[in-house]
């Protein structure tokens, strides 16, 4: 297993960013992720209109999660409708420590 953090953008409608980052809790769970950490980043300006949006409610995840198992996950957030936007960024072993 290797340590990842996942950045995520929601709407800023609570309901929306509440179903939404439920949905990602989900879907980790479902593949085995172990989420480490949830920390919510705020409400932000983007810098380019996503879905008619301008602005994004940021969640950053940490979690230790199999390498193979990501294109699956991959598959599953791209039918999330409630998410504006998503990125998974490897860390390094002296990072994740």
């Amino acid at each position: 297993m290797r340590k990842y953090e996942l950045m995520t953008v929601f709407p800023l409608d609570e309901e929306k960013s509440k179903k939404g980052a439920d949905d990602v809790r989900s879907v980790l769970n479902e593949f085995g992720a172990e989420i480490e950490k949830e920390e919510p980043f705020g409400d932000r300006d983007l810098t380019y209109e996503i879905k008619k949006q301008k602005r994004g409610r940021f969640i950053l995840f940490t979690m230790k999660l199999n390498p193979a198992k990501l294109i699956e996950i991959n598959k599953q957030f791209r039918l999330n409708a409630n998410m504006l936007k998503y990125l998974f960024v490897k860390l390094d072993e002296k990072d994740a420590n």
